[in-house]
């Protein structure tokens, strides 16, 4: 801001001051504010447009012929002081008329003012209004006339809401220039349905009070807010969490460069010196960055803008001791969680019983909080543009996961839809339920095994729940994802023995860490600090373990003394070649002989096998198969690989197809090499918990399966309906000539045999 736009809106500030302290009602108000901006900016028109029952309605002017106050009407949208309220942004034209936008209202008497500027009359982030001025002479107007538009703005903000001269339910269903119902498309994380009310992860500061009593005391809130988190950052920097290099490292150094940024700081208190307290100077600064963000086409200057964004939030927070995040003030009705990014940390501080859902600006596939999110059973729906400006805190949203869509502001016809597709899945839920107690046995007799896919303590619930086998995959990971620092051994030992006392005498099977690559841990880092291009093929699983085997020599002995006089299950990921998993059994073995020698208790048994995930394992399974007990193949990442095509790359999505003949001929050519030779194979895997997928597996020869909880009733009823010598058969004819769609093919033959599929 300016030196000349500081006097020029404290004058008017100083004035405008006046104006609201007086004794006089709202109308009479506006209409000394609009005389106020008119005089000190030397206007032949000043016109305050106010949103009335979703329209923006004159309610006052200077200039303009005043039997055009409160009936000149336009839309969101509509003309130029309704594109200012729909685009929450800034017009400044020499010839009026000659935007593409520009409505004629013969009753206001405009025809001979050529020049126009406005600037939109912000509430928590939405125009409820416009303030704009006019003169009969084209001309663009100073930057400084703008600027102090804008400060003036915010004290009408003020103002007027006070006053209650707008409606607060239009204000509130007011986005994106929508007055009704707004669907945002983004990205599947992961699948579900669910309706809750909109609840920001980071709730944004709600500012009562925009005038400054005193420009000093608020200049000190400033200065000590930035000291404050100027040490958050600093701090951040030195945490063991962050490591050193890498991304993270990035990011906090783009946090530091705008804390200290002298330009920031300087604006915020030219905007305190015009007369705002500290708290709408911030946002004022903030409002000023968002109508730039909008022009930025770069990528990546528009991520620092947003870092910018997140940083002045904090700011804010800091200054009005309005601290924490919502997790920490806690949900009080059923919610869908708004964030731009989310840790799985934070996700797990939410009450799960309220939290419905979670919608993110950005996200990914293969982000920890999707990982997180799918144990949890919470739908995910990512990489959602506009979301600040379409969603406001208690908006009802209706999140379709599935269909990767979210409704904001859901009409009655949709609530009404989702609640008949909800009654559908609970009546389903029910049935699934019923057969907890159910053997997932063919019509022919055989015995099926069905166990879930686990990886929080808190899953081993889900045993009882679905009557599962037992866990056929637990992911030790996730403890590692959710944890500032390496997990000590006393809590990897306390986790393990837990999930083992829960499932009693089913089975677990625990997967050593599958973390590097995509699933990066702030506080191990590669030797060269670089990030990877294919993270998915890289420094990751087994081969982090082996080269970092203290990593792997803690884990393991977490593994047998939790496992005392109990049988162990463990299971390798990410395993190339057979000499890998000698050298991971060698690790097992030597901390075996240490416990041994110290008299302790060991395992009854111990199991192992590995994770079939990498193409080439399978040319060697003749000479690993001695060394291992079971074998479960890792359909994720094996379907990626074979087919060379990222499965977190939407644009690849269809040609990553679990029923490919490809993809079927292979696991039928591993069943075959490892029959006879006593390894139980399993499949873990998004593949075997989806119906149609699950029969074609049968018909491989897969005899057991390790899938999401949700999936387990589904699969027990499939299971229920098949004859495994037809689906045998059949496969094998299908295998010999592929149909021109498999997908099709299974379908149909699934149809005259009333097996149900997804």
């Amino acid at each position: 801001m300016t030196s000349g736009a500081v006097e020029a809106a404290r004058t008017i500030l100083t004035r405008l001051h006046e104006v609201m302290a007086s004794r006089s009602n709202a109308q009479s108000k506006l209409n000394n504010v609009v005389e106020v901006i008119g005089e000190s900016l030397d206007s032949e028109v000043c016109s305050i447009y106010l949103l009335r029952e979703g329209m923006l309605e004159l309610f006052a002017t200077r200039g303009l012929a005043q039997e055009a106050v409160h009936v000149t009407r336009m839309a969101v949208g509509e003309g130029l002081v309704g594109t200012i309220a729909d685009q929450t942004g800034t017009l400044n034209l020499a010839e009026a008329a000659a935007h593409p936008d520009f409505s004629y209202r013969p009753e206001t008497g405009e025809d001979k003012f050529h020049s126009f500027a406005g600037v939109p009359i912000v509430r928590r982030e939405r125009a409820v209004g416009v303030l704009c001025v006019q003169h009969v002479e084209p001309r663009r107007y100073e930057e400084v006339e703008i600027e102090a538009l804008q400060t003036v703005a915010m004290v009408l903000s003020e103002l007027i809401t006070n006053a209650d001269l707008i409606d607060e339910e239009d204000a509130r269903a007011l986005g994106a220039g929508q007055t009704g119902p707004v669907q945002l498309h983004g990205l599947t994380l992961v699948k579900g349905l669910a309706l809750g009310v909109a609840v920001y992860h980071q709730p944004r500061v709600t500012i009562e009070h925009v005038v400054a009593e005193d420009t000093e005391a608020e200049r000190q809130r400033v200065i000590m807010a930035f000291e404050r988190m100027r040490e958050q950052i600093d701090r951040m920097s030195s945490q063991a969490e962050f490591g050193v290099g890498g991304e993270h490292e990035e990011v906090l150094e783009t946090y530091r460069m705008f804390a200290y940024d002298e330009g920031w700081t300087r604006r915020i208190n030219e905007a305190i010196d015009s007369g705002l307290t500290a708290e709408a100077a911030i946002e004022r600064v903030q409002q000023r960055t968002r109508m730039r963000m909008r022009q930025i086409d770069d990528p990546l200057l528009a991520d620092r803008m947003h870092d910018l964004e997140d940083l002045a939030n904090r700011l804010l927070r800091i200054v009005s001791g309005q601290l924490g995040t919502a997790a920490s003030m806690g949900l009080r009705n059923d919610a869908i969680l708004i964030a731009r990014n989310l840790g799985p940390a934070e996700l797990l501080e939410y009450d799960r019983r309220r939290l419905k859902g979670v919608v993110l600006e950005e996200g990914s596939l293969t982000s920890h909080v999707v990982i997180v999110a799918r144990a949890m059973g919470v739908p995910v729906l990512g990489r959602v543009r506009g979301l600040r400006g379409a969603v406001r805190e208690g908006d009802q949203l209706l999140l379709d996961a599935d269909q990767a869509t979210c409704t904001v502001r859901p009409s009655t016809g949709s609530l009404e839809a989702f609640d008949a597709r909800f009654a559908k899945s609970r009546e389903r839920q029910a049935i699934y339920a019923g057969m907890r107690d159910v053997q997932p046995t063919t019509r022919d007799g055989a015995r099926i095994n069905v166990m879930i896919n686990a990886g929080l303590r808190d899953d081993v619930v889900n045993l009882n729940l679905t009557g599962a086998d037992g866990i056929g995959l637990f992911r030790t990971e996730f403890q590692f994802l959710v944890s500032a620092t390496l997990p000590q051994r006393e809590k990897q030992t306390r986790l393990y023995r837990d999930v083992l006392d829960a499932a009693g005498d089913r089975p677990v099977v625990f997967r050593t860490v599958d973390i590097g690559g995509d699933k990066t841990l702030p506080y191990l880092r590669h030797d060269d600090g670089e990030g990877e291009e294919n993270p998915a093929m890289g420094w990751r699983a087994l081969r982090v373990a082996l080269e970092r085997d203290g990593l792997l020599k803690v884990q393991a002995r977490s593994l047998l003394e939790a496992a005392a006089g109990r049988k162990l299950n463990v299971m390798f990921p990410m395993v190339a070649e057979p000499w890998e998993f000698d050298a991971a059994k060698a690790v097992f073995d030597g901390q075996l002989d240490y416990l041994r020698k110290r008299k302790k208790v060991l395992p009854e048994a111990i199991r192992y096998g590995v994770m079939l995930e990498v193409p080439a394992l399978a040319e060697q399974l003749d000479l690993l198969a001695p060394k291992i007990a079971f074998l479960s193949i890792g359909t994720n990442d094996l379907t990626q690989f074979l087919f060379a095509a990222d499965r977190s790359n939407p644009k690849l999505a269809e040609r990553y197809d679990w029923l490919s003949p490809a993809i079927l001929r292979f696991l039928r050519r591993v069943v075959r090499t490892l029959d006879g030779t006593g390894v139980d194979i399993s499949v873990c895997g998004e593949m075997g918990g989806r119906r149609l997928e699950a029969l074609a597996l049968l018909g491989l020869g897969i005899r057991r399966m390790s899938i999401t909880p949700a999936a387990i009733g589904p699969i027990k009823e499939l299971v229920g309906k098949v004859d495994l010598g037809e689906i045998t058969k059949a496969m094998e004819g299908w295998m010999t000539s592929p149909p021109a769609d498999m997908r099709a093919a299974m379908v149909a033959w699934a149809a005259e045999r009333d097996i149900p599929v997804d």
